[in-house]
């Protein structure tokens, strides 16, 4: 392990959305600082003390492993690819990667880079006055601005980055809507060019390299906790 602090300072009508959300082996660690955000100003009463930690990353990177082991040890958890599912799911399409996808873009495009964070505000705020909050899944700059907006410094961003072939072969082996190599490579172009996904990436606070088994993974997320986030 070696730790680094580094200074930088098919088409739909979606509309409003059908449903809104109620209710490691190797690792770097990079510290940055953000500034501006976006939107409306609701702020968490800083009181209560509970991190909020985002799990950033391309797909099959991790990100969900992480944020199932988080949810074991009592964390709750804000999946925000829960509302692009739910929603090809009222519209009575396949759950498939065109559809989510045209879902994610659409959603972005009628309601702002930061629909998702805006929408999950409310639900995030109540998850951190019950206990520690990760988010598994924010994509966009503009989400990643707005919710530092809110948070501040409690909120950190955690890269989970893997290389692209280990990326491949696990998603095209993946039991629940796995991807072809052809369709990974197009879902990784999609992200970064229409939903400003590399720049949270980038911008993390800590970065893992995750080119190992998921035990490992799993082992470096609990070092992380206990030597950064809640110590």
């Amino acid at each position: 392990m070696s730790l680094h602090k580094n200074r930088f300072c098919g088409s739909f009508d979606i509309g409003q959305p059908h449903w809104l959300p109620q209710e490691v082996i190797r690792f770097n660690i990079v510290n940055h600082k953000s500034g501006r955000g976006l939107g409306q100003t609701m702020k968490l009463n800083s009181s209560t003390g509970n991190p909020l930690l985002v799990i950033v990353g391309m797909p099959g990177s991790g990100k969900t492993s992480v944020a199932r082991h988080l949810e074991q040890k009592g964390w709750q958890v804000i999946r925000f690819g829960e509302m692009t599912i739910r929603e090809v799911k009222s519209r009575n399409l396949p759950v498939n990667e065109a559809n989510e996808r045209a879902v994610r873009e659409e959603m972005r495009a009628i309601h702002g880079m930061d629909a998702y964070a805006k929408l999950w505000l409310p639900k995030i705020m109540e998850s951190l006055s019950v206990g520690p909050t990760v988010i598994d899944g924010l994509y966009s700059w503009a989400e990643y601005r707005f919710l530092r907006q809110q948070f501040g410094d409690r909120m950190k961003v955690v890269a989970i980055f893997t290389p692209r072939s280990v990326r491949y072969a696990r998603l095209s082996a993946r039991p629940d809507r796995p991807l072809s190599t052809e369709e990974a490579e197009q879902r990784d172009i999609a992200e970064i060019e229409n939903v400003e996904k590399a720049g949270p990436i980038a911008i993390a606070d800590y970065t893992i390299l995750n080119d190992g088994s998921e035990d490992d993974l799993l082992l470096a997320v609990d070092r992380l906790l206990s030597t950064h986030i809640l110590s």
